[in-house]
């Protein structure tokens, strides 16, 4: 199937949802997740309307990002974070899903370029507590986050959480819950706070159910991911199933 179609198909679950859950004051935003994907499928979907895509593969991305310059795209790093990548993150990216330590978070600020605006972040919670997976606990956030705000070049949006993988829909409803629980109580200090981001292809559903403002999707658009090839990174969005 084409793209478009993916994309039309995709639309449809995220608004036959968003009709069953009351509560959700603004549309469901879909982040296309283009990693290892060709140019050709992100104009693909660009022409069909789609204007978010992410990407956890910084090299790639930048890349793609240089080729499709002159369309109007905001991308998202949504991929884990080492040190020696945040003046790239902080120089081509409009957003950053999955700053968990305030050491990451002050690289970025320090080295937004003085003619962009702040950088869109989101602060990853790893809500379900896995030992191997990115994410500041939910009893460190409210610290995390005070100290995030008062950052000169960042522009604090929300919370981002991947739980742990589960085909048991009440299981899934039940993480997202609390991540949901956890950005109300912090949007009492936050207000300005306006994305949580949650929910892939396998449980975009019980993720808008439980109020998500933002899903990640990638295989139900694009297909299979294909093979990294970029050695410099093989290492990189091992933590992170975005898709």
């Amino acid at each position: 199937m084409s793209i478009a179609y993916n994309l039309d198909k995709v639309f449809q679950r995220i608004e036959r949802s968003s009709q069953l859950n009351k509560s959700i004051e603004h549309p469901v935003t879909l982040l296309a997740v283009s990693k290892t994907h060709k140019i050709n499928k992100i104009q693909e979907a660009y022409d069909a309307g789609q204007k978010d895509f992410g990407e956890n593969y910084l090299q790639e991305a930048v890349d793609k990002i240089n080729t499709l310059s002159k369309l109007d795209i905001h991308w998202h790093y949504i991929g884990p974070i080492q040190s020696n990548k945040t003046a790239k993150i902080a120089q081509y990216f409009d957003w950053v899903h999955s700053v968990d330590r305030l050491k990451i978070a002050k690289r970025i600020s320090s080295q937004r370029p003085e003619n962009l605006s702040p950088i869109n972040m989101c602060l990853q919670v790893n809500i379900s507590n896995e030992e191997n997976k990115s994410g500041v606990s939910p009893d460190e956030l409210n610290e995390l986050m005070v100290q995030v705000q008062s950052l000169d070049n960042i522009r604090l949006r929300g919370l981002m959480c991947i739980p742990a993988k589960t085909d048991d829909v009440d299981e899934q409803r039940s993480a997202f819950k609390k991540m949901y629980d956890l950005f109300q109580q912090q949007k009492t200090q936050f207000p300005d706070i306006d994305t949580l981001s949650m929910g892939m292809s396998a449980d975009l559903e019980a993720a808008i159910m439980e109020g998500s403002t933002m899903v990640r999707i990638g295989t139900d658009i694009f297909g299979a991911r294909n093979t990294v090839v970029n050695s410099n990174d093989n290492n990189e969005g091992v933590a992170n199933g975005t898709s």
